[in-house]
């Protein structure tokens, strides 16, 4: 449930603790407040340590208090998780310079998946070269004109991609077989008076 935050936050046994054992949730708070929270001044810390206090539940309760936890001790988990956030917090805030920029691995992976599936989207279209450009294609391949000309390329490369990729062109180049057509079982219906104007009327 913590595993993410805690490697966030390089803490100790991210992928194994148990806030539900008393002893690992005891002396985790103890390490948190110590190494990352540090709300209380060295000193003042004492409590929260000795894990093994009968008391320890009363100070971890104050403890919540003087962070502005809405939590109880009952609550463990969301005592926790809200400690957790309330570090990535002082985190960032400490760092802010160094995190402000950073961007999350998803979001670049669907960055990169847009881009290689839009190409149109590298090109320079205040490049003087590009108006004529795509209005000479559009005129070869007989593309309708539009006031966009990111539109009409954008037709160009769909044109291009239906009927113009290599596997296209040998779709279409592939020939058929053509049925064979016995002439004289078709009725014409009329008669022309001419046997070779008979024969190509049923051809046609």
């Amino acid at each position: 449930m913590f595993r993410c935050k805690l490697t966030a936050l390089d803490s100790h046994n991210p992928a194994s603790f148990n806030c539900k054992d008393e002893t690992e949730f005891r002396n985790f708070i103890a390490w948190f407040e110590d190494q990352k929270i540090r709300h209380y001044k060295i000193e003042d810390r004492g409590n929260l340590r000795n894990i093994h206090s009968s008391d320890w539940p009363k100070f971890f309760e104050k403890y919540l208090r003087d962070v502005n936890c809405s939590f109880k001790i009952q609550d463990q988990q969301e005592a926790v998780d809200w400690l957790l956030g309330l570090d990535v917090r002082l985190e960032y805030g400490d760092n802010a310079e160094k995190y402000k920029d950073l961007v999350p691995d998803n979001a670049k992976t669907a960055d990169n998946a847009t881009k290689n599936a839009e190409p149109l989207i590298h090109l320079d279209v205040n490049n003087p070269d590009f108006k004529p450009g795509v209005m000479a294609m559009a005129n070869l391949l007989q593309v309708q004109c539009h006031d966009d000309y990111l539109v009409m390329l954008k037709a160009i490369q769909i044109l291009v991609q239906e009927h113009l990729t290599q596997e296209a062109v040998a779709k279409a180049n592939q020939t058929k077989e053509a049925l064979p057509v016995a002439l004289d079982k078709h009725i014409l219906g009329f008669d022309t008076g001419d046997a070779v104007l008979n024969e190509a009327t049923q051809i046609l």
